[in-house]
């Protein structure tokens, strides 16, 4: 089955996730195209949307290959050890990286938030939002990061993502709903009717259209 888009890819995510309905949770969403199936699920669901974003370590030679994943604070890092030491990449490369990209999440949640506080999630239920999920390297860190911010559980929503990945996401998530789980899986853009890339600016208004942030 191919989504539409991820605005109503969002919306039929959130026909699994009705119990959280009106129920005080949030939703976080990872920029860009997440951003687009949280704004669907947030508005079905009557709930807060706002950004959570983590940042891609790349392989020295190839940055678009994974190694890892960060957020923000401290404990958020997720590494895939294996790969890291079969690629020979030192732990000086990792630390800086990790600097670069910490600053980038700091300057996108900025440009995302426009002078906005971000949403207290303290003791609250998170809904973890992106609009597919391949090796699932920067949603452990976003769940990581979010754990460092005192919620009391962590629900990963994504409309489809491979079955390999859902079980890695298990381990850390407290609730994972994926609605397609195909083993032939190459790109998230291959599920969609329309895929489209968003930018900056219309992320800014999906997160504004919606439910007022509490």
């Amino acid at each position: 089955m191919l989504f539409k888009d991820q605005v109503s890819a969002g919306e039929k995510l959130a026909e699994a996730l009705k119990e959280y309905q009106n129920k005080g949770a949030v939703v976080l969403a990872i920029p860009r195209g997440g951003v687009a199936t949280g704004h669907g699920l947030a508005r079905v669901l009557n709930l807060p949307l706002d950004v959570i974003v983590t940042r891609k370590i790349g392989a020295p030679d190839n940055p678009e290959l994974a190694i890892g994943a960060v957020g923000e604070t401290k404990g958020s890092l997720w590494l895939n050890k294996k790969l890291a030491s079969q690629l020979g990449v030192s732990e000086d490369y990792i630390k800086s990286e990790t600097r670069i990209q910490k600053l980038e999440i700091k300057r996108r949640e900025r440009v995302y938030r426009k002078g906005r506080e971000p949403l207290d999630l303290k003791n609250k239920t998170v809904i973890l939002v992106d609009d597919g999920i391949a090796t699932g390297a920067t949603m452990i860190a976003a769940i990581r990061e979010i754990r460092n911010m005192g919620t009391d559980k962590v629900v990963v929503a994504t409309p489809v993502a491979p079955p390999e990945t859902v079980e890695e996401l298990k381990k850390e998530a407290d609730e994972v709903i994926c609605l397609q789980t195909p083993r032939l899986f190459f790109a998230v853009g291959q599920w969609y009717e329309n895929f489209k890339q968003y930018s900056d600016e219309e992320v800014i208004e999906l997160i504004k259209n919606v439910p007022d942030r509490k």
